[in-house]
C-alpha cells in the first residue's frame, strides 16, 4: 500500500448477499490525494457498487481494500466520517418541514454523534458549505420548495458539511435540466479547486465531465476496462464500442 494513496484496492470482488455472481471483480485501483476522477460506464457496469465498496456500505468478498491507509472492512465507521457521499436520486418528501440549513446540518451527524446538539463550530461548517454552493440565502427555505438544481446543491452542501477528505458523487447530473447540469459542473470544479479534496464522480453521460477531472475510469460488466488520462480515454476506440460516440449508453 502506498501512503500517498487515498484509495488502494487490490483484486477486489463484491457480491451482493444471496447472489453468486460478482457485481464487480478483479478491481485494482490506486487513487492519489487531490485527484478528480470520473467513473463511467453503462447501466449495470458496477459503478455504484464500486462507490459503495469504497465507502464501506458493501463488504467485498475477495481482495484487499484501503481508504486513507485503513482497512475498509475493519474501519468502516471511522472511514465514513471522512467521506462525503452524494447518492443517486436522493429523495425527500416535498411536504417535508425540514429547512435547507437543517438538511445540510444532518451531514454533520458523523462528526457530532447521534444524540448530541450541534455547536457553533458545526453551524459555522454549515454556513460555509451553503456559501460554497451559493445557497446561503436558501437557509430557511423548506427543502421541498426547491428546484432540482437547487436541491442538488443542498445535497452537495450536506456532503461538504462533514469536511470530507474524499467526496463521492453517484450520478450528480441525473434528472437535471441542461442549465442545472452546467451549474453543478461549475460547482464541482470550484469545490475541487478551493478545498483540494479527492473527488470521484460516477456518470453514464460523456457530455458532462467537469474540466478539473483529469482521469477517467471505464467500467463494463463489473471490470475496469480503461483507466487513464481524460483526453486519451475519450478518444479510445474501446470507449466507442461501449458508447455510441455521442455520450449515450449502448
Amino acid at each position: 500500500m502506498n501512503n500517498t494513496n487515498v484509495i488502494d484496492l487490490k483484486n477486489i470482488e463484491t457480491i451482493y448477499e444471496g447472489e453468486r455472481i460478482p457485481v464487480i471483480k478483479d478491481i485494482n485501483l490506486d487513487i492519489d490525494y487531490g485527484e478528480f476522477i470520473s467513473i463511467i460506464g453503462p447501466n449495470g457496469a458496477g459503478k455504484t457498487t464500486l462507490l459503495e465498496t469504497i465507502n464501506g456500505l458493501l463488504s467485498y468478498t475477495n481482495g484487499k481494500g484501503f481508504v486513507f491507509g485503513k482497512n475498509i472492512d475493519k474501519n468502516k465507521v471511522e472511514i465514513r466520517k471522512e467521506i462525503g457521499y452524494v447518492i443517486q436520486n436522493f429523495e425527500i418528501d416535498p411536504l417535508s418541514p425540514f429547512l435547507c440549513k437543517d438538511v445540510v446540518m444532518s451531514g454533520r451527524t458523523g462528526k457530532i454523534g447521534t444524540f448530541r446538539f450541534p455547536t457553533k463550530k458545526d453551524w459555522d461548517k454549515v454556513w460555509y458549505s451553503m456559501g460554497l454552493v451559493g445557497m446561503i440565502d436558501f437557509a430557511n427555505r423548506p427543502i421541498g420548495k426547491l428546484s432540482g438544481g437547487e436541491f442538488q446543491k443542498i445535497i452537495i452542501a450536506r456532503a461538504m458539511a462533514q469536511q470530507p477528505k474524499l467526496l463521492l458523487l453517484d450520478e450528480p447530473f441525473s434528472n437535471l435540466d441542461f442549465s442545472s447540469r452546467m451549474q453543478i459542473e461549475t460547482l464541482l470544479n470550484r469545490i475541487h479547486e478551493k478545498n483540494k479534496i479527492t473527488i470521484i464522480m460516477v456518470s453514464h453521460d460523456l457530455r458532462f465531465i467537469p474540466a478539473n477531472c483529469s482521469r477517467i475510469i471505464v467500467l463494463d460488466k463489473g471490470k475496469i476496462v480503461l483507466d487513464g488520462n481524460k483526453k486519451d480515454i475519450l478518444k479510445s476506440d474501446k470507449l466507442k464500442n461501449i458508447f455510441n460516440g455521442n455520450g449515450k449508453k449502448r
